[in-house]
């Protein structure tokens, strides 16, 4: 006789071979001696159908947790299982969710997370709040940085700030304008105001506008610009009025360039920043246009009329001296000045008063021009402001001191300002 094969039945005077007939949750080993086949129970991790079928393996996802069993269990939800063959199954992962009969674990959708390892669905992931992003598989929402925000909830990505607007806090849901005087770039962190020069109307701007010509602003964060002083001009985004240039003056507030300063006429002086010209005095005259001061009619001449373009040559038998403003038979001593003669015919000599000067002979007073000054009696010639300061009167005793974020030549009759991309806290500059 032949022997039987495994997993098959053959009984005492068999002419065949039988399958066996193993109970679910066992299986067949060789048969015996006596031609009987043996069942034995299921291995875990396994699971067997019976009759003759061997045990097979449970499939990832699921598991057999004893010996005996005819099917496999599905790992529940909330739980994986990536091997074959096994006993149990694993909680699922952080950030993660698994459902039933799950062979691994799959991530939560974007803007959700979870620190929770027994999620079944990924509806049980939480959505992230405004303000915040989660990435796909994230075990905790993340606060969107300075610059940006997130609005609503189940956001993935942060959104920049977008220009005119900006976030100084983390955890945002929306920007905030910029304010008027003010401008923000994209993503911006804060606003940043306005520079001198410059302004911003309204709120919600990217970039400040410049002044345009004819006005200034000396602030920062402005919503508007000034109209340009008289004297003075304004170009192009100017933070300061520029004075007009010496011999030249302007009464007008709207000047962009130092073209639009109008010259000194004759017989007359403008000084630097000079809002009208100021007629030549007495003994003084000043030729031709663009004048910055008053020149002294020289010896021999005289001048008896204000706004003079020239000078009178003094007649036979008359004393005219440096600055006369008429024709004199009297010598006065510089640092005096004479008056009207008494009966003798002869003048009187008096000490010139402070701020003015005296030449001497039949000359005037002549109060020191803008930039100089007389600060005692009896000067026969001011003296001129030193370096480092400045005087914008006439007739004055004393110089002032320049000005921060300006310098003051010598004779300077005013401060001139410091050019674009210096600056200076001293009130003693003498140049640029």
């Amino acid at each position: 006789c032949r022997r039987c094969a495994a997993g098959k039945f053959c009984p005492q005077g068999s002419s065949r071979e039988l399958d066996a007939q193993c109970s679910p949750g066992t299986h067949v080993r060789l048969t015996d001696q006596d031609g009987d086949p043996e069942c034995l129970d299921c291995p875990a991790g396994s699971s067997c159908g019976g009759g003759a079928a061997p045990p097979s393996e449970c499939s990832p996802g699921s598991f057999a947790a004893t010996a005996g069993l005819s099917e496999c269990t599905s790992c529940a939800g909330g739980t994986y299982q990536g091997e074959p063959n096994a006993k149990s199954c694993l909680p699922c992962l952080e950030g993660s969710y698994c459902a039933e009969g799950a062979s691994r674990p799959l991530p939560c959708e974007g803007g959700s997370y979870s620190n929770a390892t027994d999620l079944s669905a990924a509806s049980q992931c939480t959505p992230a709040d405004p303000g915040y992003i989660a990435g796909r598989g994230s075990t905790e929402q993340t606060a969107c940085g300075e610059g940006s925000f997130a609005n609503g909830t189940r956001n993935e990505v942060c959104t920049l700030c977008v220009e005119g607007s900006y976030q100084g806090a983390t955890g945002a849901r929306e920007c905030t304008a910029a304010e008027p005087g003010y401008f923000a770039t994209t993503g911006s962190t804060q606003q940043t105001a306005c520079a001198k020069g410059s302004y911003a109307s309204t709120g919600g701007l990217s970039e400040c506008e410049p002044c345009a010509g004819g006005t200034y602003q000396h602030e920062q964060g402005a919503t508007g610009c000034l109209a340009c002083e008289k004297g003075r001009y304004c170009e192009l985004g100017a933070a300061a009025a520029l004075p007009c240039e010496a011999g030249s003056y302007s009464d007008k507030t709207n000047l962009d360039s130092a073209g639009g300063c109008e010259d000194c006429p004759p017989g007359h002086a403008c000084t630097t920043g000079s809002v009208a010209p100021v007629a030549c005095r007495t003994g003084t005259y000043a030729a031709g246009s663009r004048n910055e001061k008053c020149e002294s009619c020289k010896a021999g001449s005289y001048q008896n009329a204000t706004g003079a373009a020239s000078c009178v040559r003094c007649g036979l038998g008359s004393f005219c001296p440096v600055g006369a403003s008429l024709e004199l038979p009297a010598a006065c001593e510089p640092g005096t000045y004479g008056n009207m003669t008494d009966s003798d015919g002869l003048p009187d000599c008096f000490d010139c008063p402070a701020g003015s000067s005296c030449p001497g002979g039949a000359a005037p007073p002549t109060q020191c021009a803008a930039g100089m000054i007389a600060p005692a009696e009896r000067m026969k010639a001011c003296d001129s402001c030193g370096g480092g300061t400045y005087q914008n009167e006439t007739g004055a005793t004393r110089c002032r001191n320049c000005e921060a974020g300006h310098y003051c030549a010598k004779g300077a009759a005013a401060p001139l300002p410091c050019k674009a991309g210096t600056f200076s806290t001293a009130t003693d500059l003498t140049a640029a």
